[in-house]
């Protein structure tokens, strides 16, 4: 079983960046799929990427390709989210998540077992 922590949340002005880190305890890290998902006040958990146990990534929602990117750890059992180019649009709850496999299982929510409790992001001028 896994636990995930996310952390680096916070208030960020339009144009400018953020990098989240999801932190997992648990032995079976290295093979599991991490994705990470956004909710925004009234709308419905968002997939935005996803990267395997092999590093491949993808991405899960159009809005962010050019601007957000996911990279891995396996050693620190880490997996961080850079983005860069933020719009007020991005405002939200990110939450990191376990794929179920070595692989990304797509875009919906459900499809992921193990989640952090979220952690804010804001960008507001």
């Amino acid at each position: 079983q896994l636990q995930l922590v996310e952390s680096g949340g916070g208030l960020v002005q339009p144009g400018g960046s953020l990098r989240l880190s999801c932190a997992a305890s648990g032995s079976t890290f290295a093979y599991n799929a991490i994705g990470w998902f956004r909710q925004a006040p009234g709308k419905e958990r968002e997939g935005v990427l996803c990267i395997s146990s092999g590093h491949r990534i993808t991405y899960l929602t159009d809005s962010v390709e050019g601007r957000f990117t996911i990279s891995r750890d396996n050693a620190k059992n880490t997996v961080d989210l850079q983005m860069n180019s933020l719009k007020p649009e991005d405002t939200a709850v990110y939450y990191c998540a376990a794929a179920p496999s070595y692989y990304c299982s797509g875009s919906s929510w459900r499809n992921y077992d193990y989640w952090g409790r979220g952690t804010q992001v804001t960008v507001s001028s």
